[in-house]
């Protein structure tokens, strides 16, 4: 199919993609907009990312990669609104949207939206612009409403994810799990469903001297068991805490669990009771939020990275762990299989029981961990994931929506 330069507007509207990762509402959506929005700026697109203001410190407009711009615009009075509170004021934002480019003179060939409040959005537009509208969920409420795991997703995500799902053009997804799980839940067409899997920035998480990186952070020599992303429930923290006690004792060896923010805080709150009941308080921490390029450190450090969700679209933190050559323990959910494929990378766990993952955990404690032929084993396993052939799969998904836009004016 011939390549088109097309000007693209991309709608993030929750959660700002530069914003603080392992934060409520800040996680692996939003390094996939960034980078997939600077891929595709590469590419010789031109990306337009529009995000709901939330923050007064940052500029209404700002460069965000090749080609790639960063525009904040507000919906609401208030910069802290409640994710489902943000309903209400989506017709706000898609006015703000439409000013946005008549003041500017632009044209947009495509709207490509993040998560089903962007999507409704999105639909919006589409509506006045008639121009393709594809869509990526990152998450589905229906999926995560089958685990019961913290506060239940309401039934107007579901309602909209499955209107969105027959009005878009093309629904993306990372997995092919993912794939299945729009067809029987929302009733999307198999060919109306792409699967482009997830990239990593090698050049952002490689590997580093394992003990040049304990040094850095403190850990005097500790064996560490890592885990990073968002502190809720659904992610099964809980369970590497249940964990801990089962392991074969290993003196001094810590648990580090990066992410959270203070609409974390009774969620960790909650954590911190149960490492002290279960008598481990002393061999965990909760760090907060690191900065992204700090990552590969805390990655490098870790003697095994612990990824015990219940649910993930696709598992970014196990691919970043790899790259950076620690393995990983990880259950059996989004591409943990496409991922991890060899013992040497890591195990993948049927679910996150306390006593499957100590196994597991148990096992890569005891392995030297600072071999270099095993490091660059363990990175060169995950070579085939980038983010620009990420955006080489998203690029061709939207050639072909307006290539049939184009069939469907004639």
């Amino acid at each position: 199919m011939p390549h088109r330069n097309l000007k693209i507007a991309m709608l993030c509207v929750h959660s700002c993609p530069i914003g603080s990762l392992g934060s409520k509402d800040t996680g692996g959506m939003s390094v996939y907009v960034r980078e997939v929005a600077d891929n595709l700026g590469k590419m010789g697109h031109a990306v337009d990312v529009f995000t709901r203001v939330h923050d007064s410190d940052y500029e209404p407009v700002s460069e965000m990669g090749s080609n790639a711009r960063l525009i904040h615009l507000p919906a609401g009075e208030d910069l802290e609104i409640d994710k489902l509170a943000l309903f209400d004021y989506l017709p706000d934002f898609v006015r703000n949207v439409e000013t946005f480019r008549r003041h500017n003179r632009l044209q947009y060939d495509l709207i490509f939206s993040h998560y089903w409040l962007s999507g409704h959005a999105g639909q919006l537009l589409n509506r006045q612009w008639c121009v393709p509208h594809v869509i990526m969920f990152h998450t589905m409420g229906a999926v995560k409403n089958t685990f019961a795991v913290g506060e239940p997703e309401p039934e107007l995500r579901i309602e909209t994810e499955r209107k969105l799902t027959h009005d878009c053009d093309y629904v993306i997804t990372a997995t092919q799990q993912e794939k299945k799980a729009v067809i029987r839940h929302y009733g999307a067409r198999p060919e109306q469903v792409r699967v482009i899997p997830c990239g990593v920035n090698p050049e952002i998480f490689r590997p580093i001297d394992k003990v040049a990186a304990k040094v850095k952070l403190g850990l005097n020599g500790s064996k560490v068991i890592l885990c990073v992303g968002r502190i809720e429930p659904l992610k099964g923290i809980e369970q590497v805490l249940r964990a801990i006690p089962h392991l074969p004792e290993v003196k001094g060896a810590k648990l580090l669990v990066v992410g959270g923010d203070e609409q974390s805080r009774s969620e960790i709150s909650r954590l911190r009771r149960l490492a002290r009941d279960l008598q481990i308080g002393d061999s965990v921490t909760f760090l907060g939020l690191v900065k992204q390029d700090e990552l590969p450190y805390y990655y490098s450090a870790a003697d095994v990275c612990v990824s015990p969700s219940y649910y993930e679209s696709f598992g970014l933190v196990s691919l970043e762990s790899l790259s950076c050559g620690t393995p990983v323990v990880a259950t059996d959910v989004g591409a943990a299989r496409s991922i991890i494929r060899s013992e040497e990378a890591g195990y993948i766990v049927a679910d996150n029981s306390p006593h499957r993952l100590a196994g597991k955990i148990a096992l890569l404690l005891s392995r030297p961990n600072d071999d270099p032929s095993s490091i660059s084993n363990i990175r060169s396993s995950v070579s085939q994931f980038s983010w620009a052939r990420t955006a080489d799969g998203v690029n061709r998904v939207c050639q072909e929506a307006l290539a049939d836009h184009h069939t469907l004016m004639l």
